[in-house]
């Protein structure tokens, strides 16, 4: 269904574990990062009806996401700061074209997989601190179905507005081009590195 090319090691679930003050900052920025990407889409392409009102709910849910990640921080005693990019989103977007319209097509892929990835490590956190953390395994059990449909929405965008059959060879060209950015990522305990 996630039409990843490549699992997660399961190294990065033990150094997660290690360093989840760290996850969770991190978590929080990056459902700060989907709102904001829901809403950059919306201004970008105003013109686009279909987008509309989908992207805007997204974007209310993952802040809702956000402010529960906080409630997890702030739980925690954890300081909720500022941390630097971890480069997964930023070199995975290199696979975005440039001339219109395969710059919205490939945008909303690499929000499809960068969901897509969010979903596989909720679920390897959720399995690994089930007997460490339950309250925290169970938040992250929680929000499995939200990113499964969150990545369904961006495939589902792609192919109202696409040829389904591009939109099947694109995605298969950008979770190609994910695996070869997480191989390349040096091993961090970040939701995307």
């Amino acid at each position: 269904m996630l039409r990843l090319k490549t699992t997660t090691d399961p190294a990065w679930v033990d150094r997660a574990i290690a360093h989840l003050d760290e996850v969770l900052v991190d978590h929080a920025h990056c459902e700060k990062k989907a709102a904001s990407m829901a809403l950059t889409l919306m201004f970008r392409y105003p013109e686009r009806g279909a987008l509309l009102r989908p992207l805007s709910a997204l974007a209310r849910e993952e802040m809702q996401h956000f402010e529960q990640v906080l409630d997890h921080i702030e739980a925690r005693g954890i300081r909720f700061r500022r941390i630097g990019t971890g480069g997964y989103a930023a070199r995975l977007l290199k696979a975005v074209r440039t001339a219109e319209p395969a710059r919205l097509l490939d945008t909303l892929l690499c929000c499809a997989v960068i969901e897509a990835r969010s979903c596989e490590r909720m679920k390897l956190l959720a399995e690994g601190l089930a007997e460490h953390d339950a309250e925290l395994s169970r938040f992250y059990r929680g929000l499995l179905a939200s990113e499964a449909r969150h990545h369904a929405l961006y495939v589902d965008l792609a192919d109202h507005l696409f040829d389904r059959a591009e939109v099947r060879r694109r995605l298969d060209a950008i979770c190609a081009h994910e695996a070869t950015v997480l191989a390349e990522l040096p091993p961090t305990a970040r939701m995307h590195g």
